[in-house]
């Protein structure tokens, strides 16, 4: 496995989808909306991050965690009343467990037009290979 997202609130999703109803809860848990692309060489994962400030990003990897962080702060003025919310306020982290596969040690992020592209190399062994086929039926696979 490449990797895995790590959500401990389940439960807590859970409750907020029956009190809240499904729709409003899916707003507010798509505050990083994320896609995971498997590139030859590379795994990518773009968040969208609309309206957030660059130097509120955070990036780390610790342990075999990736963790990404953002803010994305209030832009009404005194002079303004909000009517509705319908875009997410506020802190929000993703964390998610990389795989033996991935070199946690050249990860890279770029942002650029509201995408966060965090580039995660795979490993030489993650690599496809190809297999050599013996027809030989005398031919003993090595053990």
């Amino acid at each position: 496995m490449l990797l895995t997202s790590f959500d401990p609130f389940r439960e807590f999703d859970r409750l907020g989808r029956r009190a809240y109803g499904a729709g409003h809860w899916t707003a507010v848990r798509s505050a990083m909306p994320m896609d995971v692309i498997r590139g030859k060489d590379e795994v990518q994962l773009r968040f969208d991050l609309p309206g957030v400030d660059a130097e509120s990003i955070d990036v780390t990897v610790d342990r075999g965690v990736l963790t990404v962080s953002a803010q994305r702060t209030e832009e009404t003025a005194e002079d303004e009343k909000l009517i509705t919310r319908e875009r997410v306020i506020g802190s929000f982290t993703r964390r998610l467990y990389l795989g033996d596969t991935l070199d946690a040690d050249k990860i890279e992020a770029v942002f650029a037009e509201g995408v966060l592209t965090v580039r995660l190399p795979l490993l030489a062994t993650a690599q496809p290979r190809k297999v050599e086929i013996h027809t030989d039926s005398k031919k003993e696979i090595a053990a």
